[in-house]
């Protein structure tokens, strides 16, 4: 499995368990760009046109994000590197099938990697 995309199951005050993305920002892309570029084992690179000021890139991950997977953005939240390049992103509300995180997972990283292509 790869290290970019972990999953935490849900606890038993939360319903649905975390999917934790381990991100690459480049702000200021063109607009073209803006996307996934790459999912490797260390991190799912993404290209954001916004610039890096006020929060305005995180933003734009968040939106790119819940575009490709589906979820609400009330859902994705910038966990960790909020001023930096290198960014923790977290999915909540991800449910698995009873015991079967690494279908999530791989779901997961499928949806990604074709964004990317």
């Amino acid at each position: 499995m790869s290290s970019a995309i972990r999953y935490v199951a849900a606890a038993k005050k939360a319903a649905a368990g975390t999917l934790y993305l381990q991100c690459h920002v480049k702000p200021g892309a063109s607009k073209v760009r803006e996307g996934i570029m790459a999912v490797t084992e260390e991190a799912v690179e993404i290209c954001v046109a916004a610039q890096a000021r006020e929060g305005e890139a995180n933003k734009a991950v968040v939106d790119v994000l819940c575009k490709i997977l589906g979820v609400p953005k009330s859902h994705v939240s910038v966990a960790r590197g909020a001023k930096s390049r290198d960014k923790t992103v977290a999915v909540t509300g991800m449910v698995e099938a009873e015991g079967k995180s690494g279908e999530l997972l791989e779901r997961v990283r499928k949806q990604l990697s074709d964004a990317a292509a």
